[in-house]
């Protein structure tokens, strides 16, 4: 799971802070690269971990830190005070519905981790609340997660019940109230929904245009288009942006363009950095000349 990998690169960093006698500004700042790529490896933000890694450094850095008896474990402890402000540092409790179910809509873009958090949750439900979980799996556009809540499902005895949206690309209230009826929820129970990742398929729409093209992020993962392949396959282009940042993550260029070229074995592909223009002459070049044929 992305927090467990997480973990385990936190505390390789700090093992290394926690063998030095003395610990120096650069050692501080290596850490921090260490942290960096943990972070950016869990799919955080970019500009997240830039903020968190300048605030976290500029406090470590002081001579009250770096002077101390144990100057490791005050930045251990600066660096879990960030985190936890940055995962909002309370918690929330979930208000549960007075007639059940309790529904909880787990939403958010491709890759995101609802599938993950919602059989992590409804476990956690079951075991620890005395709720009765059920699951409706709804994200049709990725056949594994449909599978990873069936099992999920069947090993801590959860019904789970597949929604089809059919020829749509989205969720509707009637689905939703179909899959209610199917699981039939007793009292206390909950009930978690994951929605498709894209709550409106571009892929799925013909404007006229003369092109489609999928932009891909590095920091996505190589296995984006065999996680979601319908969007690749009705594309013309496929543009793997944020090049520069591979080096800082587990992704493979060329297996992510290797996995794109087996859904479609008819993509252009083009490896381009944004930021840094690093392959933009060639895409532009190519979008030209696609251009002048439109004439």
């Amino acid at each position: 799971m992305a927090f467990e990998g997480l973990s385990e690169k936190l505390n390789a960093a700090f093992k290394r802070l926690r063998g030095k006698g003395r610990v120096t500004e650069a050692d501080v700042k290596e850490a921090m690269k260490e942290v960096r790529l943990a972070l950016l490896d869990a799919d955080v933000s970019y500009s997240v971990v830039k903020d968190f890694v300048a605030k976290v450094t500029e406090r470590a850095v002081g001579a009250d830190v770096l002077e101390s008896l144990t100057p490791a474990q005050q930045i251990i402890k600066i660096v879990n005070e960030e985190l936890t402000a940055l995962m909002g540092g309370g918690s929330e409790k979930i208000s549960f519905a007075s007639h059940p179910p309790t529904v909880i809509m787990m939403v958010g873009l491709q890759g995101a981790g609802k599938t993950t958090n919602g059989a992590k949750l409804a476990g956690l439900m079951k075991k620890q609340n005395g709720k009765r979980p059920l699951l409706a799996a709804c994200d049709i556009y990725r056949p594994a997660a449909i599978q990873q809540l069936e099992v999920v499902g069947r090993q801590l005895d959860i019904p789970v019940f597949q929604v089809n949206t059919g020829t749509g690309c989205h969720l509707e209230a009637d689905m939703v109230n179909h899959a209610v009826k199917h699981l039939a929820p007793a009292n206390h129970s909950i009930l978690f929904i994951e929605n498709v990742g894209n709550l409106v398929c571009p892929a799925m729409f013909d404007l006229g245009e003369a092109k489609k093209v999928v932009i891909v992020s590095t920091t996505e993962g190589d296995d984006k288009p065999l996680k979601y392949p319908h969007i690749f396959a009705e594309a013309d282009v496929c543009v793997i942006n944020k090049t520069d940042l591979a080096p800082y993550l587990n992704t493979d260029i060329e297996t992510l363009k290797s996995n794109a070229l087996k859904v479609n074995h008819h993509l252009q592909v083009f490896e381009v950095s944004a930021t840094k223009g690093d392959g933009m002459d060639a895409w532009c070049d190519w979008l030209c000349s696609e251009c002048a044929k439109c004439k």
